[in-house]
């Protein structure tokens, strides 16, 4: 028998990212609808693109 999920989980994420350029690391979302900059260096980690938005820095966890 199978069974049908009465709420389903959602497959939007937050994400913890290194800033490239300075090696900050920050939690962001995975479907960011504004730029994401960093916020010690300003560089721009990133960017909205309609659906998922596209990260500019190196992805380390993916939090639940």
């Amino acid at each position: 028998m199978v069974t049908k999920e009465l709420i389903p989980m959602p497959k939007s994420r937050f994400v913890k990212v290194v800033c490239p350029k300075c090696k900050n690391e920050q939690i962001i979302y995975n479907k960011a609808a504004t730029v994401v900059k960093c916020l010690v260096c300003g560089n721009v980690l990133a960017e909205p693109t309609g659906g998922k938005a596209k990260i500019h820095a190196k992805i380390v966890k993916v939090l639940s």
